[in-house]
C-alpha cells in the first residue's frame, strides 16, 4: 500500500484531445494524441492503446483524464509526455471521462 503523501505526488489532470493519428511503429494498436491541458501544461503527446473502442474521429475535442507527471517513455516512435486514463474493462479500454465540461488543466484529486 501506499500512503496518502505519494499519493498527492501522482498529478492527475483534465485536457482536451486535439489531434489523433496512428502510432504505426508501435507492437500494439495504438493512437498518438496530442492534447491540450491548459495554459501551465501546454500542448503534451502521448501513445494509448484504444483503438478496440475508440476511433480517431471519436476523440478528437473529447476531454479525458491524464496523468501528466510520469516521466516520458518512447513507444514506437512517440515520445508519450503524459498518459491517458482508462479502465481495464472486457469490452476494451474504456477513458475516464468528466460527466460535465472543465477547464483544460484542471486537477483531479
Amino acid at each position: 500500500m501506499i500512503n496518502a503523501e505519494d499519493f498527492d505526488k501522482v498529478e492527475v489532470r483534465v485536457g482536451t484531445i486535439t489531434e489523433v493519428s496512428i502510432n504505426k511503429k508501435a507492437r500494439k494498436p495504438a493512437y498518438k494524441l496530442k492534447v491540450d491541458l491548459g495554459e501551465e501544461i501546454g500542448i503534451k503527446t502521448s501513445s494509448a492503446q484504444i483503438t478496440e473502442l475508440y476511433s480517431p474521429e471519436d476523440l478528437i475535442g473529447t476531454q479525458a483524464v491524464f496523468c501528466v507527471n510520469l516521466t516520458p517513455m518512447h513507444i514506437g516512435s512517440v515520445k508519450s509526455e503524459v498518459r491517458i486514463l482508462g479502465s481495464d474493462s472486457s469490452q476494451g479500454v474504456v477513458l475516464l471521462r468528466p460527466t460535465e465540461p472543465v477547464k483544460n488543466g484542471d486537477r483531479i484529486f
